[in-house]
């Protein structure tokens, strides 16, 4: 089957706490949602997650009320480096453009590959999908997902704040938002 131009919309759920961060624990990424878009046939064409198991925290109670993500669930993953090569081999996360819905799936990434020395899997051609859609839409405040979601008329599926949900829902604002001619054209 051949396919136009494939964009990996990515949501990253990490290790969170209500309140402060236990001493020594740091944020790390325990769930990678990923959904593969393609623009040109304007479909959703692969669901995906990946769980990560964390080295240097615990999934909180708190945490797991809202991803729904457990402790044994997360200790079942991949470690993140092997994630990381996951999405290079078989997402052509380095050669593929990514999307976000805000910065901090691509700033998580870049400081956790950063202090665990391993190699940052995407490529440099990464959307602020959040930013596209509040220009779009000539919004005076940047909104979250499920308030675009609201905005554009569409339904939220699934669990919020699971990252293959939410992966899923926001490919679904870039397919609005490439059909309406806001999202950026391809760049090399």
């Amino acid at each position: 089957m051949d396919h136009g131009e494939l964009v990996n919309v990515v949501d990253v759920e990490a290790t969170c706490w209500e309140g402060k961060r236990p001493p020594g624990a740091v944020s790390e990424i325990i769930e990678i949602g990923l959904t593969v878009v393609d623009l040109e046939a304007g479909e959703r064409i692969g669901r995906h997650r990946i769980l990560v198991r964390p080295a240097r925290s615990t999934v909180s109670p708190f945490c797991t009320g809202l991803t729904g993500l457990t402790q044994a669930e997360v200790d079942a993953g991949l470690d993140f480096a092997a994630a990381c090569r996951l999405l290079a081999a078989e997402h052509a996360a380095g050669s593929r453009p990514w999307a976000s819905w805000g910065d901090y799936d691509r700033k998580q990434f870049a400081h956790q590959c950063r202090v665990t020395g391993t190699e940052y899997p995407f490529g440099h051609r990464h959307v602020n999908a959040k930013a596209v859609f509040t220009e779009a839409n000539t919004l005076s405040r940047r909104p979250g997902m499920a308030q675009a979601l609201e905005i554009a008329g569409l339904p939220l599926e699934g669990r919020h704040h699971s990252g293959e949900d939410d992966a899923w829902n926001i490919a679904a604002l870039v397919l609005r938002l490439h059909g309406r001619g806001a999202w950026p054209a391809r760049t090399p």
